[in-house]
């Protein structure tokens, strides 16, 4: 989610892995090609994968941590409260459960997920509980 603009971007890949996380820190990287990028993210082990550490440090090479390209930011374990995607996962789980017997298969189900999520303008409470911590942060785009 771009914390500034609430637009959610999403790509698809086939499963969680340290490889889809990099291409997608590609994509973001490609999105916005001139800003820094904070990832708040939870801590699932390929967010935390040494392949996934090496990467940051490849792209953050030579950089002060005030300048790096990418940084990443983890909520505290086990606790989905903190986390505003949930609530983009609640709004697209029931958009999609009203909507199923529309679904002839799972690509149609998929598609339906990717309609309401990606790049919709989503303002749910939660996603300004960190409105503080991105006050000193001009030209960073949160995702």
């Amino acid at each position: 989610m771009n914390y500034y603009t609430q637009e959610f971007i999403i790509k698809p890949s086939e499963k969680g892995n340290s490889k889809n996380a990099i291409a997608f820190v590609e994509y973001l990287i490609s999105q916005y090609p001139k800003s820094r990028i904070a990832l708040i993210w939870d801590g699932a082990s390929y967010h935390r994968s040494l392949e996934f550490k090496d990467y940051l440090d490849k792209i953050n090479k030579d950089l002060n941590e005030d300048e790096w390209k990418v940084t990443c930011i983890r909520f505290a374990p086990n606790d989905p409260t903190q986390n505003p995607v949930e609530d983009i996962w609640l709004h697209a789980k029931n958009f999609v459960r009203k909507f199923y017997h529309l679904c002839k298969s799972f690509p149609h189900v998929k598609s339906l997920f990717e309609f309401v999520t990606h790049h919709q303008i989503f303002d749910f409470p939660k996603m300004f509980m960190y409105d503080p911590i991105f006050d000193n942060y001009s030209g960073l785009n949160t995702v």
